[in-house]
């Protein structure tokens, strides 16, 4: 299982990575080393390579991709722009971040976006006498290559978008999110540190410069900085957390100066928004927000919610079957774990409110809590509870024949082995 205690040089070229232009600009780099590489690969081949081109052609080959890759580009970015509308609008805007991250599409975009700028420099030089009648071939054939290329992401990209936005795909990707998350979050709780404790009286509180999301914390570095120093971490703004006056990021047992202050906030990254890498509650709550937006009045869709329970199902069960892993490599943080019974809360609270009254999603989330207290026998009391708590709301929302419904679905999930 990979940790999730990446260095923060690691986590900054990965979520670079992720960024759409950053790919985009990658591969127009490449486009126009290959088109002006062209005049001098010809000097170091061992063999002459040369074909009789008609007067033009290249140039006219070109100016076809130019036109046809301004186009596409155009067609591509409105189209991820409308699927980005879409899983706001009808999904959850928590979802965006995991859309635009998609490489599918943002490799569509980059190679036309290249294929646009190889065409581009090659008319450039073509126009300015730059090729001579070996470059001119190779610039020949690498044309031909970019066309290949081009014409195998289109035909990709043309089959990603039969799915890409649609609310199977938002599921399936949200519930991909939060499943690595739990499932990390399972393995190692604390993230490497020391299970969190009450700190020692006279702690420093250190706050962080201003406020916002946690949504990374560098235990590593933390752990380096409290052995130089010769202090404790006790943090308290885990992932996820609002770090403000009232939350400090950690407070830190021994002689905290400005250094060792520095140190710890540079430990923490603070952001405006959540983000799924450590947080292993939010990608559980964009589940049921979406599950929640489906059974508005609006929307009256509660075969959304069905299939966001079945998800909810799905990241938990996977989550329980990952072995805790007690290693203890950073002595010198203290990290708490997040509580099952918060995450309990926030899968499945908002479902059992907003579907009081669809006896469907009802009989559905009894059977899920159901399955996942026999799955994981000592957290049963949990979802018991939560059972509990979402039949008596819908009790006082249902009629008395859908009551009785509910009843038997409960008494058939709860207490009859094999359902």
């Amino acid at each position: 299982m990979a940790t999730m205690t990446r260095s923060p040089l690691a986590s900054f070229f990965l979520r670079l990575g992720r960024q759409v232009w950053v790919r985009a600009a990658l591969f127009t780099a490449i486009s126009i080393v290959v088109a002006l590489a062209a005049r001098f690969v010809g000097p170091l081949l061992p063999f002459s390579l040369s074909f009789d081109l008609a007067a033009g052609s290249v140039d006219e080959l070109l100016q076809i991709i130019a036109t046809a890759m301004l186009t596409v580009s155009t067609f591509s970015v409105t189209a991820m722009v409308t699927a980005f509308s879409s899983a706001t609008t009808t999904a959850t805007p928590r979802s965006t971040q995991l859309l635009i991250a998609d490489p599918t599409s943002q490799n569509a975009v980059s190679t036309f976006v290249g294929a646009f700028a190889f065409s581009l420099v090659g008319i450039v030089a073509l126009s300015t006498g730059y090729y001579e009648s070996q470059g001119r071939t190779i610039l020949f054939v690498a044309t031909l290559v970019i066309i290949a290329i081009v014409v195998v992401t289109l035909l990709r990209w043309i089959a990603h978008l039969s799915t890409f936005g649609r609310m199977a795909d938002v599921i399936d990707r949200v519930e991909k999110a939060a499943t690595t998350s739990l499932e990390w979050h399972a393995a190692r709780p604390t993230l490497g540190a020391r299970p969190a404790t009450t700190p020692p009286a006279g702690a420093a509180p250190v706050h962080a410069d201003g406020v916002g999301y946690v949504t990374h914390v560098d235990v590593a570095g933390l752990d380096r900085l409290a052995r130089q120093h010769q202090i404790d971490v006790h943090v308290r703004a885990v992932p996820g957390r609002v770090a403000d006056a009232r939350v400090p990021l950690a407070l830190v047992h021994g002689p905290v100066d400005a250094d060792v202050a520095a140190g710890v906030r540079r430990a923490f990254r603070i952001e405006n928004h959540r983000t799924y890498e450590q947080d292993p509650r939010f990608g559980v709550i964009a589940l049921t927000e979406i599950g929640s937006r489906a059974l508005s009045s609006a929307t009256n869709d509660p075969g959304t919610a069905i299939e966001v329970i079945a998800a909810l199902h799905r990241v938990f069960s996977r989550a329980f079957a990952v072995p805790l892993d007690s290693t203890v490599d950073f002595e010198r943080v203290f990290v708490p774990a997040a509580r099952l019974a918060d995450l309990v809360d926030d899968a499945f609270r908002p479902l059992a409110r907003d579907g009081a009254a669809v006896i469907e999603v009802q009989v559905r989330l009894q059977k899920c809590l159901a399955s996942l207290a026999a799955s994981a026998p000592d957290r049963a009391p949990l979802f018991r509870e939560a059972a509990r708590a979402a039949f008596d709301r819908s009790r006082r929302e249902l009629d008395r024949s859908d009551t009785r419904t509910l009843r038997a679905a409960v008494r058939q999930a709860w207490f009859h082995e094999g359902v």
